[in-house]
């Protein structure tokens, strides 16, 4: 049997194999050519800032187009790391899978679970136990990408705090947050209006907000990691 030529391969089999034109050393683009992982990382967070803005819009048609823009930008890091002869996409797509299946035994074995509460204790539990069988890693928040925005890196601090029962209260006053809960408005747009009136207050003192909120909440890290 034959086919027609026509017929396309699947579209992860062609970006792929248009990845790996694009930085062919003879043929390829001179630009594409001499990138590494540190040098295209900027772009990765960039793209994922603009997926998540359609997202935020529901705006379908965009959202399309900005998916295929991350997914490039993990085509070429996997490409980078098969060329130095580290791994290809292959293996990626396979190490999620097999992480997906493991992490998942309510749905992929026989322990069935009722609610996404049970979910997530399960799902944190079995983390815990694929650490233990790690390599040993320094430090209570080694899971934290010092990368985040400064307010989800600072929500992240306290959840790891909370999760893993941590007598902070050398850094931060318990009390003070409880008050400042009590405080905070009850609904998303006032929420996000008490915020605003705080970057703004920020500007006007001449106060960098995410320089001043990051800054603080390594400082949280640095002194629970030392305790």
């Amino acid at each position: 049997m034959t086919f027609s030529s026509s017929i396309r391969m699947s579209g992860i089999d062609e970006l792929i194999k248009t990845v790996a034109a694009l930085r062919e050393p003879e043929t390829g683009c001179p630009w594409d050519i001499e990138q590494d992982h540190q040098s295209i990382a900027e772009c990765l967070i960039d793209e994922c800032c603009e997926l998540l803005q359609t997202i935020d819009r529901l705006d379908m048609d965009h959202m399309e187009e900005e998916l295929g823009d991350v997914l490039l930008q993990v085509v070429m890091h996997a490409q980078m790391a098969q060329e130095a002869g580290h791994f290809d996409f292959d293996k990626v797509c396979h190490v999620v899978n097999d992480k997906l299946v493991h992490r998942h035994p309510h749905v992929f074995g026989e322990n069935a679970l009722g609610d996404s509460d049970a979910v997530l204790k399960q799902w944190d539990e079995i983390k815990a136990a694929e650490k233990k069988r790690g390599p040993e890693q320094r430090g209570r928040f080694k899971d934290l990408p010092r990368q985040l925005p400064a307010l989800m890196f600072a929500q992240d601090v306290y959840k790891q705090i909370q999760k893993q029962k941590m007598d902070a209260g050398d850094v931060i006053d318990e009390g003070g947050i409880e008050m400042t809960a009590a405080a905070l408005a009850a609904d998303e747009e006032a929420l996000g209006k008490q915020l605003f009136e705080i970057a703004a207050a920020c500007r006007i003192k001449k106060l960098d907000a995410e320089s001043a909120l990051r800054r603080y909440a390594q400082k949280v890290v640095d002194q629970l990691d030392q305790a």
